[in-house]
């Protein structure tokens, strides 16, 4: 569990990448979520874009991706979603 200095920390980062993963108009299918998880296991902090218009849906994707992979939420703005996953060797060092 992250502590509020970690995730502001991990926002900070978040603005300099751009989205890796797109969930388009099919929603959050199984090749998204593995990509999504492939993605995580690469860069650990990562940025997603959902095509929906949907405020609800798109929390629910946020929620529902962070469930089935164990990873946190770090931001929701707009239609970007950013999570984040520490490896065992991480590469970011948190605060």
């Amino acid at each position: 569990m992250l502590n509020s200095k970690q995730i502001a920390y991990l926002k900070g980062l978040s603005h300099s990448i751009h989205p890796v993963v797109q969930i388009g108009n099919k929603g959050l299918t199984d090749a998204v979520m593995k990509e999504i998880d492939e993605s995580l296991k690469a860069h650990e902090l990562i940025k997603i874009q959902v095509q929906d218009n949907d405020k609800s849906k798109r929390n629910n994707f946020l929620l529902s991706i962070c469930k089935k992979l164990e990873a946190t939420s770090i931001n929701h703005i707009g239609k970007q979603l950013v999570i984040f996953k520490a490896n065992l060797n991480s590469k970011i060092k948190l605060p």
